[in-house]
């Protein structure tokens, strides 16, 4: 199934990550640039990384010039988290070009990859909660709210990669159909941004 395809991918790079756990650590993929393997490979690791810098902006007593700085990252980060998404999206359309879309298919409320962008922050989700239902400095009462959380966000894995395998099933039948909106972001555009805008010139 290709969830589980994709969740060893997005397991794989929450692993690399934190064996040096520092969000400046130089990032390598493993994975040839031709290959779907690649993009998720990518995907989750700007997850994994914006993850972590949402916990260090948090910190109260961050230096606000840093702070600032961070913040800057944080959106460019998500612009290269949307970018990402879109690229897995062109690779669900060609592969799905050829198919034959029956008279009476629908339309899914979000793409295979905007699913798949919800199984990228799950894998991150999970892993944290689990760390956190293992730690030994902590108390009975958290590591047992931690343990039911961790139980929660497992069948939620389970759900998520049923509905996404049953779409991907669906498209490829020709039940469903894809049709993907490019993101219209407006916040980094000097056109649409007024404040950019203003800058111009």
């Amino acid at each position: 199934m290709f969830s589980d395809f994709a969740f060893a991918i997005f397991q794989e790079s929450i692993d690399t990550y934190h064996v040096k756990d520092y969000v400046y650590q130089e990032f390598t993929n493993p994975y040839p640039k031709d290959k779907v393997e690649h993009l998720l490979y990518r995907k989750n690791w700007i997850d994994t990384v914006q993850w972590h810098y949402e916990d260090i902006i948090r910190d109260p007593g961050i230096d606000p010039v840093a702070a600032l700085d961070l913040k800057r990252k944080i959106d460019a980060s998500n612009q290269d988290r949307t970018d990402l998404v879109e690229y897995i999206d062109s690779y669900f359309l060609n592969k799905y070009q050829s198919v034959q879309v029956k008279d009476n298919a629908t339309i899914n409320t979000e793409s295979p990859a905007w699913a798949l962008d919800r199984l990228s922050i799950l894998a991150l989700k999970i892993y944290h909660m689990r760390e956190e239902a293992n730690r030994t400095d902590a108390s009975l009462e958290h590591i047992k709210k931690c343990s039911e959380k961790l139980a929660i966000l497992l069948e939620q894995r389970k759900d998520l990669s049923t509905a996404i395998d049953q779409l991907l099933n669906d498209i490829e039948a020709g039940n469903k159909y894809m049709k993907v909106y490019k993101q219209m972001k407006m916040y980094n555009d000097e056109e649409l941004n007024p404040v950019l805008r203003g800058q111009k010139g």
